[in-house]
């Protein structure tokens, strides 16, 4: 195994040498992909499916047309090109029709003026955009005892993560302590072989796993040493998601000695399919994405994880909807899959979305319920408020506090920073042993060059009673976690209290002239923050959590479609680790991490999708979307408004009434989207009639992305029939039309509408009645009465006569004629 990967490094750096600066393209090409052949090549019958089927990969049919589309990319190439002076990583025939080469500049400008290539995209880059939140999400109660208790909760639904790999060996993921898994006859993955053990990395749950880095490989930036040329998780990162959507139930998290409560999957009886595509230092290409989602759906999952955004917008493509890597996403919907991806990290901005399509669920993230809070108790009687998860000094008992900067044991340490209590050769063990060492948060912290487990394994190594860490100035945006460690220790993050404890330190600690320290008399003691706190205030829109309006090209236009769709959990979130990752500092060797982002809330989504996919096994992707966002709340455990946290003119975090542009259509609530009442479904072809509608889009772009034209009568964007609506510029009076599909017994619906001032609304009719099974269309008139230069907010709520609740959020923004 590692001989044929320095063998094909070897082949690609030659290929470099002959061709100058070769660079990575994806190229579409002429001719349907499997997902769409519906026939007229001799010899080759048709392989589509109509919309939401899943094909069966392993006939002949399929084959063989597969090798058809393999050939003539590889025909297309050497008609072209000298052997040699090109290297094709992938050929996609499944969703899309094309392939990834590395070849120069000039040769992709060739490809671009060959008749039968229809797009040639420079490869760009990707990057990675729990024990409580079952609890919290009301699993172990309201949902997993109708699927059959947690030890059936998503049985044979397999997911798919296209991530950073799997830690096989972890408790989350093993088999010995539960019921037998049998074969899953949908899922045709394969499984690696580890090429260090010679075990394959499949055990029953984990029921696939490849990796994908042809093209990280011809970039250079594939280092099999630190990144495994194997599904193995070289980074945490797809450990941890693997585990939130699908961990094991009940697996006690264990650190230092301490349990911090025991963790759960989502749907912690589905499957594990494992698509490793994204690595430690430098993220992952889209050609590696796109061929593990390729490969993901070909081998028959139901649902896609996608923790992974675009560092930046395609540079050639107009649309964010078309390029190959949404374009294969439309086609996983098309056959079945359903797509959860992170909505990306780059609030609390606006317009920080990295998902941008109808087809797949854009997930933000939240705050739930639980907090990590710490005290530091001064000798003069002050108590300073920090974060530490930590156990407590001796109780009754006061310990002497001894800064850094004073126990050196030379000033030539001067030079490694000694403050930030990085290295402990720099300290006198005689002076720190049985005190309390206080240590700086210095910038190094906030790169990751510097880690509070480190300042931890300092102050244990010197004998230290525990350890103070103090924030002395804030760089905007530097966001503070609790992170566990095995000795008393504290983090002091409000500038005003460090300050308090510097004035503290310095008033009790005498100095000679030189400034030497004649002895320590400031004293302190550390509380214990090891148990959360619960808070009513739940859920809250995480500061980091990208924000709307969606844009549909990159000049920034704002798009007829509300993103992201939906909120969950996604801050300080507990799930599994590989003790291999590095890529968090402060969980290095661990085998549990808690962590932040909206890597963290997809997961959670496509954990609850199976279990709504369990309940309802022919609902299209489109249908499982929409009764996620159609029964979500936008109300917090007291029953109030969900709040959003936001910077203040002073970068301080304030709370502000959150909107759709922050949570969609709310956060999600597990227990009603498995009986929703009434469902909002599109498929394929409501799609293309979103793009075609879509203003600015060339037809010829959709047609060489999708193979057929536009001619469907959609008339505006805004009447894809999705949970919510969206009119980005609304002039004078628009109509705005849904169907809904009632999938309950037969209901009456009254329809409330309610929106603000600047806009007028009102839907027709004002109640219907569907009986079971059946769709009725209904309309949304909006009218602009002022014009205020922002969007205004409101919501349609369809309340069943047998209970059921459905709310559609609006959001328009209204122009003069």
């Amino acid at each position: 195994m590692r001989v044929s990967v320095i063998g094909c490094t070897v082949l690609v750096l030659f290929t470099v040498l002959i061709i100058g600066k070769a660079e990575i393209y994806i190229v579409t090409v002429e001719g349907e992909p499997i997902i769409s052949y519906k026939g007229g090549i001799d010899g080759f019958e048709a392989t589509a499916v109509e919309s939401d089927e899943k094909i069966d990969t392993t006939s002949e049919t399929v084959t063989s047309y597969a090798r058809h589309l393999e050939k003539k990319h590889d025909m297309l190439l050497e008609m072209l090109f000298e052997i040699g002076t090109y290297n094709k990583l992938y050929s996609y025939q499944h969703l899309l029709n094309g392939f990834a080469v590395h070849i120069s500049p000039e040769q992709a400008e060739t490809l671009r003026r060959t008749p039968s290539v229809k797009s040639v995209e420079r490869d760009w880059k990707v990057r990675r955009l729990t024990t409580h939140t079952p609890q919290f999400l009301g699993l172990p109660t309201g949902v997993w005892p109708t699927g059959g208790g947690f030890d059936k909760a998503g049985e044979d639904i397999v997911i798919g993560f296209v991530d950073s790999g799997i830690y096989p060996h972890h408790p989350s993921f093993a088999t010995h302590n539960t019921e037998p898994y049998g074969p899953v006859p949908k899922y045709r993955g394969k499984c690696e072989v580890d090429p260090d053990t010679k075990k394959d990395f499949c055990n029953g749950k984990i029921v696939g796993a490849q990796h994908f880095a042809k093209a990280a490989i011809a970039a250079g930036q594939f280092n099999p040493s630190i990144d495994f040329a194997s599904p193995m998780d070289g980074d945490g990162h797809g450990s941890h998601t693997a585990a939130i959507a699908a961990g094991n139930n009940g697996i006690p998290v264990k650190m230092h000695g301490y349990e911090f409560g025991k963790a759960s999957g989502m749907a912690p009886r589905a499957r594990i399919a494992v698509y490793k595509a994204l690595y430690r230092i430098f993220g992952g290409y889209v050609a590696d994405v796109v061929a593990a989602i390729d490969q993901a759906v070909y081998d028959g999952v139901d649902i896609l994880s996608l923790s992974v955004g675009p560092n930046s917008p395609p540079a050639t493509t107009k649309t964010t909807y078309l390029n190959p890597f949404d374009a294969t996403l439309l086609s996983a919907v098309k056959a079945g899959v359903f797509i959860a991806q992170a909505a990306g990290n780059g609030g609390p901005f606006p317009k920080t979305l990295v998902s941008y399509s109808p087809w797949i669920v854009s997930i933000a993230a939240a705050i739930d319920d639980r907090r990590y809070k710490n005290h530091l108790t001064l000798g003069n009687g002050k108590i300073l408020a920090g974060i530490g998860l930590s156990p407590a000094t001796h109780p009754n008992q006061s310990y002497t506090l001894v800064a850094a900067n004073d126990v050196l044991l030379d000033s030539s340490a001067m030079k490694y920073s000694p403050s930030d209590c990085q290295k402990p050769e720099v300290l006198n063990k005689k002076l720190v042993q049985g005190n309390i060492l206080l240590c700086g948060y210095s910038f190094n912290f906030v790169i990751g060059s510097a880690s509070i487990k480190k300042v931890s394994e300092t102050a244990k190594s010197l004998g230290a009673i525990g350890f103070v860490l103090a924030v002395e100035n804030v760089s905007p945006g530097t966001k503070f976690d609790p992170v566990p460690v095995g000795i008393p220790g504290i983090l002091i993050t409000d500038v005003s209290k460090s300050m308090d404890l510097i004035d503290y330190y310095n008033i009790s600690t005498p100095r000679d002239w030189t400034g030497r320290v004649k002895s320590f008399n400031a004293n302190g003691s550390i509380g214990n923050g090891l148990m959360p706190i619960l808070h009513k205030s739940a859920p809250q829109v995480a500061l980091f959590s990208a924000r709307g309006p969606n844009i549909k090209d990159f000049n920034f236009q704002d798009a007829d479609l509300l993103k992201p769709d939906i909120l969950a959990p996604g801050s300080l979130i507990w799930a599994a680790w590989s003790p291999n990752g590095t890529d968090e500092a402060n969980y290095v060797g661990e085998g549990f991490a808690m962590i932040s982002g909206t890597s963290m809330a997809a997961p959670h989504i496509a954990g609850i999708a199976a279990l709504v996919k369990q309940k309802h096994p022919h609902w299209s992707p489109a249908a499982i979307k929409s009764t996620l966002m159609t029964t979500s709340t936008t109300l917090d455990r007291a029953g109030k408004p969900l709040q959003a946290q936001q910077y203040s003119e002073t970068e301080a975090m304030k709370l502000v009434t959150a909107t759709p542009f922050d949570y969609g259509s709310g956060h999600v609530n597990p227990r009603a989207a498995l009986d929703p009442g009434l469902i909002f479904d599109a498929g394929y072809e409501d799609y293309l009639g979103f793009l075609c509608t879509t203003p600015g889009i060339d037809a010829q772009e959709i047609k060489n992305y999708t193979n057929l034209p536009c001619n469907y009568t959609m008339v505006h964007p805004w009447n894809l029939n999705t949970p919510s609506i969206t009119v980005a510029h609304l002039v004078g009076t628009q109509t705005v039309t849904r169907t809904a599909t009632n999938v309950a017994e037969e209901e009456t619906y009254v329809i409330t509408t309610r929106m603000a001032p600047a806009i007028a609304i009102e839907a027709s009719p004002p109640a219907m009645t569907l009986r079971a099974g059946a769709s009725r269309k209904f309309s949304i008139t909006l009218t602009v009465r002022s014009v205020t230069g922002t969007y205004s907010f409101g919501e349609i709520l369809m309340k069943g006569s047998r209970g059921h609740k459905v709310r559609i959020p609006v959001v328009a923004m209204g122009y003069q004629r």
